[in-house]
């Protein structure tokens, strides 16, 4: 067995269904990898659902049971009981592109990688909010091209939606630390620093419907910006300039309007300052309008972009704030899948 795609759930069997439908359509031969559900307490029933399915399908199929402790524990579950070489980690709102294995197999065989990732893209089906909300997680002016596309400010850093790792790196370095925020990033840190070879593999992507609301987005991202000086403390390499930036055009546009409102004589500071936001705004609006040929997409990611900026800043802001008064980690919005028994799993 070549491949283990693992993938932690907790009460997500729409999510499951869809995953498993896109599954069926994986042109890569059968034989040479599973698909490892590890559910992780959930109470919807998704793990006798998956196993009713594997009954009537020709995909190899396995699904174990866990009390809830995180989706870290859960995939190192995975590692401890899957069979293959390599250990994919899929996220259970992702859906698999027909070639996406095909992708991985031929850049191992290429490249020798002993961990590995790939980009997520909108799938058309997706609705404005979610392709919204994938304009806002892709573009370069959101991310930098952090998140797996091809231009990118910053080293790569596979992450848990869609990354990949040679057994041997987990019988060398173990598996996900029990961190809140930002365990994927950890672990791609990890094996960076004992020496492995990690590469991007672009044409292995999946289409990821990531989070459905704009609560549940700004939430999702303020835990990013908590989680990057989280991981700047074991890591310090993680933590660059542009991690910063976020939380600069918080404090300086708060500053703006306090000052621009206050002292009449710096007024054309905020007028400056409102009239370059609403250029980033325009470009927005231009860039996914035309990616995704829709003018409510383009109209979303106005909100989508700003949501990320201003939530990233502050998660970022309110964790420094943390450490200036002593606490070795923050914490920002509390997961449902966490329970108080989550312990580390090095």
């Amino acid at each position: 067995m070549k491949y283990s795609i693992i993938i932690a759930v907790y009460n997500r069997i729409d999510e499951v269904k869809e995953l498993l439908a896109s599954a069926e359509e994986i042109t890569f031969d059968k034989s040479r990898y599973e698909i490892f559900f590890v559910d992780d307490g959930s109470t919807d029933g998704v793990k006798e659902y998956v196993m009713s399915y594997a009954e009537n399908s020709a995909l190899n199929i396995q699904c174990v049971y866990q009390s809830n402790q995180g989706p870290g524990a859960a995939r190192n579950h995975g590692m401890q009981e899957a069979a293959g070489e390599y250990f994919i980690f899929v996220d259970s709102d992702c859906l698999f592109p027909p070639q996406w294995l095909d992708a991985v197999d031929e850049a191992l065989s290429t490249h020798g990688y002993d961990a590995f990732g790939g980009p997520d893209r909108f799938h058309p089906s997706f609705s404005p909010m979610i392709k919204a909300i994938d304009y806002s997680m892709t573009s370069f002016l959101g991310t930098g091209g952090t998140r797996g596309g091809k231009r990118s400010v910053g080293k790569f850093y596979p992450r848990s939606f869609n990354m990949g790792i040679a057994r041997k790196v987990y019988d060398r370095i173990g598996g996900m630390d029990a961190l809140r925020h930002g365990q994927d990033m950890d672990y791609s840190a990890r094996i960076y620093e004992a020496g492995f070879k990690v590469g991007l593999i672009s044409e292995a992507f999946v289409y990821h419907k990531r989070r459905t609301n704009l609560w549940k987005f700004f939430k999702q991202i303020f835990n990013w910006g908590v989680a990057r000086i989280n991981l700047q403390r074991l890591h310090p390499s993680l933590l660059k300039p542009i991690h910063a930036l976020p939380a600069i055009v918080v404090m300086s546009y708060v500053l703006a309007v306090i000052l621009g409102l206050s002292i009449a004589s710096l007024r054309p500071m905020l007028w400056c300052t409102l009239i370059g936001h609403g250029g980033i705004c325009a470009l927005a609006f231009k860039q996914a309008t035309i990616k995704y040929r829709r003018l409510d997409v383009g109209l979303l990611s106005i909100g989508t972009l700003n949501i990320q900026v201003f939530a990233y800043g502050m998660g970022f802001l309110y964790a420094v704030v943390q450490r200036m008064i002593g606490r070795k980690e923050a914490h920002g919005f509390v997961k449902h899948y966490y329970s108080k028994n989550n312990t580390k799993s090095r």
